[in-house]
């Protein structure tokens, strides 16, 4: 199963465990999350604001002898976590599960041996934290505006070419 994160939105049936048939129908948009399913002959729509989500979660589901790799939109609650990408080999998995986290703009998250689901990078809010770059002097866009020389001396000077207390000299009529 492969799902287009850069078509949003997307309309797909999905598997439920506690839903009526087994299925459930997920409306997936930039800002929301629409399911729609049936339990015990009541019909249910859900809207789930995508921001309520936790992130895109890379899990290995064991199928038989072998692993597959499985792409989540996590939920604090289990129910509503949806499936966004399965595949039995991990080839594209790291591009889908970045392309996802950037459409939805939900952070990547990754599970441990325990199944506890944990931040890949530090964040504070939306912007990811790390080392910062060191400044390059030469390729900024003030070196064309200024010469270099003045970085290295203060700038300004004094003098004492400004007479105080002393009458102006202007020509008036």
């Amino acid at each position: 199963m492969r799902l287009d994160p850069l078509s949003l939105p997307l309309r797909f049936r999905a598997g439920d465990a506690g839903a009526d048939e087994r299925t459930r129908d997920v409306e997936l948009h930039r800002e929301r999350v629409v399911v729609r399913r049936r339990v015990s002959g009541i019909s249910m729509a859900l809207n789930v604001p995508v921001a309520d989500f936790l992130g895109v979660a890379l899990r290995v589901v064991p199928q038989g002898k072998t692993e597959a790799v499985c792409l989540t939109l996590e939920h604090p609650d289990p129910g509503l976590s949806i499936q966004l990408y399965n595949a039995a080999n991990g080839d594209d998995v790291v591009a889908e599960w970045q392309s996802w986290a950037h459409a939805l703009q939900r952070p990547l998250l990754v599970t441990d041996d325990s199944g506890a689901l944990h931040e890949l990078f530090a964040r504070i809010g939306h912007v990811r934290l790390g080392r910062t770059a060191p400044r390059r002097r030469r390729h900024t866009a003030m070196k064309g505006r200024r010469p270099s020389i003045r970085w290295r001396r203060p700038c300004g000077f004094k003098t004492d070419a400004i007479h105080r207390d002393e009458r102006e000299i202007i020509a008036r009529n």
